[in-house]
């Protein structure tokens, strides 16, 4: 069977991250390896890690896809899944991880959907349908197919092997989920699948400035990626290399 290592990154996040940790100690499927990426906690982060028996890294470099892409780096399970340090997952997250990835081998990413478990309903409500919701719509249809959820996926190794080199992972202004979800390789099976939840907090759409922060990083995320990888381009590309495979004598 596969061994899976589970990324997180945390900045003063302590709390949080013992209740995470938490969770996927109670795992119906226990991960082979935490892997927490401490991207210069001022609090006892490490030391919670530690105590839970997972692998600190040390990234001092700010920024989610910094800290992000350094625990990848470190990982060193056949699957790579990812968590944030407030992510609160159901006890048989990795065994279904597992168990999509195994019962199907064309597939080289997984990912699934938060759900809010605090903040006020109404702001929760609104993010989940709008913010999340509309994530996954107008991403899918730019990209061609699913986009990653940073807080809830899982990715084969060979998959983050070849795109860490394509990815822009010493920003930290812009959405890694979303800068990784273009820099995959166009025959990379993205598949979404609605039962893969976690639940997620509402902290950072509890502030305008929070809000704001984030509608930010999505603007520069695909502003970023303009006109490279606007969505005719990605379809003529994807329509080329399908022509490709599909040409007498090519090799599949």
């Amino acid at each position: 069977m596969p061994t899976i290592s589970v990324v997180i990154p945390v900045l003063d996040d302590a709390a949080m991250l013992a209740r995470c940790l938490a969770d996927l100690a109670a795992q119906l499927r226990p991960a082979d390896e935490i892997v927490v990426v401490d991207n210069g906690s001022s609090d006892d982060s490490a030391a919670v890690a530690r105590a839970a028996g997972a692998r600190v890294v040390e990234q001092p470099v700010r920024g989610i896809w910094p800290a992000a892409s350094a625990g990848y780096d470190a990982a060193a399970g056949d699957i790579i899944a990812r968590l944030d340090a407030d992510s609160r997952t159901p006890t048989d997250w990795l065994l279904h991880i597992e168990a999509e990835l195994t019962a199907d081998p064309e597939i080289g990413v997984l990912t699934g959907r938060g759900v809010f478990y605090d903040g006020n309903p109404i702001v929760a409500g609104l993010g989940q349908v709008l913010y999340i919701g509309g994530y996954f719509w107008s991403m899918g249809i730019w990209l061609g197919n699913p986009p990653i959820f940073g807080s809830n996926f899982a990715m084969r190794r060979e998959v983050w092997l070849d795109a860490r080199e394509r990815v822009h992972r010493d920003r930290g202004d812009i959405h890694d989920d979303l800068d990784l979800s273009f820099h995959l390789d166009l025959d990379t099976v993205v598949r979404y699948d609605d039962r893969l939840t976690v639940g997620i907090s509402a902290r950072p759409f509890s502030t305008w400035r929070g809000f704001g922060r984030r509608l930010r990083w999505a603007y520069t995320t695909l502003a970023l990626h303009l006109p490279e990888h606007s969505p005719w381009r990605r379809r003529v590309a994807r329509r080329r290399r399908a022509d490709e495979h599909e040409a007498p004598g090519a090799v599949a």
